[in-house]
């Protein structure tokens, strides 16, 4: 009898996790009736996206991190529409207001929304493409891929160098089914540490840090993280960035001096993958600058974007 029940405890727990993520709110025509900017519908699903700027001006198209959707540049953008430019971000699938596709999520499959995307907004000119954290990793695919449709590369908190995980998240990672439990189960209350640990912090986007957590309420968003950690942040970039390299194509890295996210040696990687890229190191700054250290990232940015490409 005794091992009927505790049969009956262990299903029970073990069927928590799944029953919660099944009664997540789904990310639904209602769930997006108060977000900003505009919807496309693309092969993989629905992409919430906003321009902002001057029609005419030269376009700068900004791709989002890992766990911090599109309003992560909402302080960044406002920076680069002062210097005149027509400003894109998107939400990538699984965060924010775009659909959550499941399976894998690798390069071809944020290259695809990217690309798509350009296609719907009709985006035919060069452009500088801005990417943070995994979107720094996006960012270098696609301007490897298409050296031709970039005219710039800003890398900021750049993920690509190498990025190893450590104890329970390596487990996780490289363990499936069990690890996908672990991730349903764990995640949520990990991520509200992180982002609490972050919030002493002050920032130029308001609310950023309810709005991170609240990220957690939507369905299909937990498995997106752990699907982009098996994806497209497996992948060390050395050729991708010898390749822009070898382009000429002008690239500039912000790193931030106290980020525990993405290790210092990161800037080393770079410099030897792509001797002429600009480096610049923000004091103070953790792994959350964009929001964090705006008007610093601003700065470097601005004085990037003067010199002539």
């Amino acid at each position: 009898m005794i091992w009927l029940v505790l049969t009956m405890v262990v299903i029970v727990i073990a069927a928590i996790p799944l029953l919660i993520e099944r009664y997540r709110t789904p990310m639904t025509d209602v769930t997006r009736g108060g977000a900003s900017g505009q919807f496309a519908e693309l092969s993989q699903g629905v992409t919430h996206y906003e321009w902002l700027g001057p029609p005419d001006g030269p376009i700068a198209v900004c791709i989002h991190g890992l766990t911090t959707p599109s309003f992560a540049w909402r302080a960044i953008t406002k920076g680069l529409v002062s210097m005149g430019y027509r400003t894109l971000t998107y939400d990538l699938y699984g965060r924010g207001y775009s659909d959550r596709p499941s399976g894998a999520q690798d390069r071809h499959f944020f290259l695809g929304q990217l690309e798509e995307l350009l296609d719907n907004q009709n985006v035919t000119e060069p452009f500088t493409v801005v990417g943070y954290s995994m979107g720094g990793s996006i960012a270098t695919c696609f301007t490897a891929a298409f050296p031709d449709k970039v005219s710039r590369l800003i890398l900021v908190a750049s993920a690509g160098m190498g990025l190893t995980s450590r104890g329970l998240m390596s487990f996780i990672i490289q363990t499936p089914i069990v690890g996908d439990w672990l991730m349903m189960a764990l995640f949520p209350s990990i991520f509200h540490r992180a982002v609490k640990a972050e919030q002493h912090q002050p920032s130029s986007v308001p609310e950023v840090y309810d709005m991170q957590r609240e990220q957690t309420v939507y369905k299909g968003y937990v498995a997106a993280i752990l699907a982009s950690r098996r994806g497209i942040l497996a992948d060390v970039l050395r050729d991708e960035h010898r390749s822009i390299a070898a382009t000429g194509i002008p690239v500039l890295a912000i790193w931030a001096a106290d980020d525990q996210v993405i290790p210092a040696s990161a800037i080393g990687c770079l410099a030897e993958w792509n001797r002429d890229a600009k480096h610049a190191v923000i004091a103070g700054a953790g792994h959350g600058l964009p929001y964090t250290h705006a008007p610093e990232v601003i700065e470097e940015m601005a004085t990037y974007l003067q010199t002539p490409a």
